[in-house]
């Protein structure tokens, strides 16, 4: 299974992320030539602990994202806590401040939306677990822009409301296991 050529990936994730995350990013192959940036929902008055797990766990470069940092393939980037991460036109991340959206800085909407404007149809934009609604018109509005939209199965789901609340947006949106998620962005990567 494989999907169109793509430039980026962003992933947006809650409630199980760890575990959801856990079945993709470690599957990436060290030479995985695309950027994956993520937003997972974390309390802002808590260090993150993604980037060390994941860095143990995976072949590719795992980072926290920097302000005005380019994006380039072979590595990850999350969100630093408290921070919305947005993707500039020119392809650069951008942390802002500003107020929460849907109760959450960082926003998976915020992210999605940003990458969208950037990317176009060049983007893959998948919604995993999670147990509220950010993330749905983020991903509405990166299939507006014709890029390549993934949601995880709600039955597959640690927390099925946001695949679920993804859905009803993107009705369209493929609808992938975690397994099938690892597999599609190798074959993206390959074209």
């Amino acid at each position: 299974m494989s999907g169109p050529a793509a430039k980026a990936v962003v992933i947006g994730a809650s409630a199980g992320a760890v575990e959801a995350l856990s079945a993709i990013l470690p599957r990436l192959p060290a030479d995985f030539g695309l950027p994956v940036v993520i937003v997972v929902h974390i309390p802002p008055d808590k260090k993150s602990a993604m980037v060390e797990v994941f860095r143990m766990k995976c072949e590719i470069e795992v980072r926290e994202a920097e302000d005005k940092e380019p994006l380039v393939g072979r590595a990850i980037y999350f969100a630093p806590p408290d921070y919305h991460l947005l993707v500039e036109s020119d392809r650069t991340v951008a942390l802002s401040n500003d107020d929460p959206v849907l109760f959450s800085r960082p926003s998976i909407d915020v992210l999605f939306e940003s990458a969208a404007d950037a990317y176009g149809p060049d983007l893959i934009a998948i919604v995993l677990t999670g147990a509220n609604q950010d993330g749905a018109k983020g991903l509405k509005a990166a299939a507006q822009a014709g890029a390549t939209t993934i949601v995880q199965s709600p039955q597959s789901a640690f927390a099925s409301t946001m695949p679920e609340s993804a859905l009803a947006q993107v009705p369209d949106a493929l609808v992938l296991s975690l397994d099938e998620i690892a597999l599609f962005l190798r074959g993206a990567d390959k074209k």
